[in-house]
């Protein structure tokens, strides 16, 4: 398939030499060309440049044109960090916090991970499929095109093998690009909680075999946190999860400053998600790293936390991602629009910066910088028209509309 967008209003995102990912400063700048073009033939962008150079593809037949006058062309987001697959809500702990309960009192009365875990034990591999098609569906209409999706509430080995043959079957079903993160070690079953080392034992002895033996996990994470798994466990965990071909995430200091992050850059971790109690020591590690920090601003949105340091860590030099945590416990949103809203609003990042956040640097975030994230040649052609708006400025400003008019993925048009 071939398909000229002409009269683009902005391109946004645009690379002449590609970057795995966007630095310090250098977020604050979001290349553009204005009254553009973009030809994609097949899955792949094939050229893009301003309507003044345009001097037609004379070889192309049957050719598909999309007049976006008005209206901006953005590469697909990418959400580097979600838990889709999940059965039932958990709107009644929303009610809970509300009336003066924490994030650790509503797990200490077997809520939270535990309350998802009961669940889902009891849904079949087709009712999962069903409602995370639904979920991926909702988000690709909201202009993501990649996602990475976790287990972690299965905590037992069916449990957590049948969610991750769910997100493989998934990777069959859905247009998006999707990533499978093994997150045995998301909280402590019951029937461990007084024998953890037991169940450290399962999650490498008896899960990881057989998650490498079906090819079911690209990532494995793990909650280091009070209560969770410590420090020392984590780099226990991920270490073993690299002898069977997994690559390294973090949960980290997402409650206290526990160690999530100095364990992340240890083992080589790609990516080190949450954030919300990093300190000067954790910025210093990852500036001397290639993991990726990646804000949750969903999540400590919902749950009132403090906010990550975001603005400290770009102006120290760093990187940074954002994803949307979305899960039914504390980010019930995978709608990355409002993602970047809350980056501006509560993280004082500039809207370059949250889309770089969101694009790129997510996309590095899922090892998918080569291919996503960004308007370049060769790249995956996973872009989004918008709305006629005024600039780019305008999606995190119009906070909670859907300003995504049309989609295109793997170089088909999908609305």
């Amino acid at each position: 398939m071939k398909i000229l967008i002409k009269n683009i209003k902005s391109l946004i995102q645009v690379e002449q030499n590609p970057q795995l990912k966007i630095v310090g400063k250098q977020m604050n700048t979001l290349p553009t060309i204005d009254n553009a073009w973009l030809a994609i033939e097949n899955d792949t962008i094939v050229g893009f440049g301003k309507m003044d150079d345009w001097e037609g593809i004379s070889d192309w037949s049957n050719l598909t044109v999309i007049d976006a006058t008005n209206k901006l062309v953005f590469p697909s987001y990418c959400d580097s960090h979600t838990h889709i697959v999940y059965a039932g809500s958990r709107e009644g702990e929303f009610v809970d916090r509300i009336n003066g309960l924490t994030y650790e009192q509503i797990f200490e009365r077997g809520g939270g991970i535990l309350n998802s875990a009961k669940k889902l034990a009891n849904a079949s591999e087709e009712e999962l499929i069903e409602s995370a098609l639904q979920r991926l569906h909702e988000i690709m209409m909201q202009g993501t095109g990649a996602v990475e999706i976790k287990s972690g509430y299965g905590l037992s080995t069916t449990s957590e093998l049948k969610m991750l043959r769910v997100i493989k079957k998934l990777k069959e079903l859905s247009p998006l690009t999707i990533k499978a993160t093994f997150l045995g070690a998301h909280a402590l079953p019951k029937e461990y909680q007084e024998s953890r080392r037991k169940y450290i034992d399962l999650l490498i002895n008896e899960m990881m075999p057989k998650i490498a033996e079906e090819q079911l996990a690209d990532y494995c994470d793990v909650f280091c946190e009070q209560n969770y798994f410590t420090k020392e466990e984590t780099v226990e965990i991920l270490t073993a999860a690299k002898k069977y071909g997994m690559i390294p995430k973090v949960h980290a200091e997402q409650l206290s400053n526990y160690g999530g992050v100095i364990a992340g850059v240890e083992v080589g971790a790609i990516s080190v998600d949450h954030l919300e109690f990093v300190a000067d020591a954790e910025i210093k590690a990852l500036l001397n790293s290639d993991t990726m920090p990646t804000i949750l601003p969903g999540a400590a949105f919902f749950l009132g936390l403090p906010l990550p340091p975001a603005r400290k860590m770009i102006d120290a030099g760093l990187s940074v991602a954002v994803a949307s945590d979305y899960n039914p416990g504390s980010s019930p949103s995978g709608n990355m629009n409002f993602m970047l809203s809350l980056c501006c609003v509560q993280y004082k990042m500039t809207p370059e910066e949250a889309i770089n956040a969101a694009t790129i640097n997510s996309a590095y975030a899922m090892n998918l910088s080569k291919t996503h994230g960004s308007i370049a040649i060769g790249k995956q052609a996973n872009v989004f028209i918008t709305k006629e708006i005024p600039s780019y400025a305008f999606i995190p400003y119009s906070y909670g509309n859907n300003l995504v008019e049309s989609i295109i993925l793997n170089g088909k048009i999908i609305f």
